[in-house]
């Protein structure tokens, strides 16, 4: 694909492409936050 060809679809889907990545990134703390309370928990429930 040329330059030429790309910079349009860039321009159209720049914006969900761009909120999409800023989303993943901010779910992505949350993630590690839930997953290591799932494994404190589960070390908990082990120990009982």
């Amino acid at each position: 694909m040329e330059l030429k060809s790309i910079v349009p679809i860039v321009q159209n889907v720049g914006f969900p492409i761009t909120i999409s990545i800023y989303l993943l990134v901010r779910m992505e703390k949350k993630i590690d936050q839930l997953t290591n309370s799932i494994v404190v928990l589960s070390k908990i429930l082990e120990s009982k």
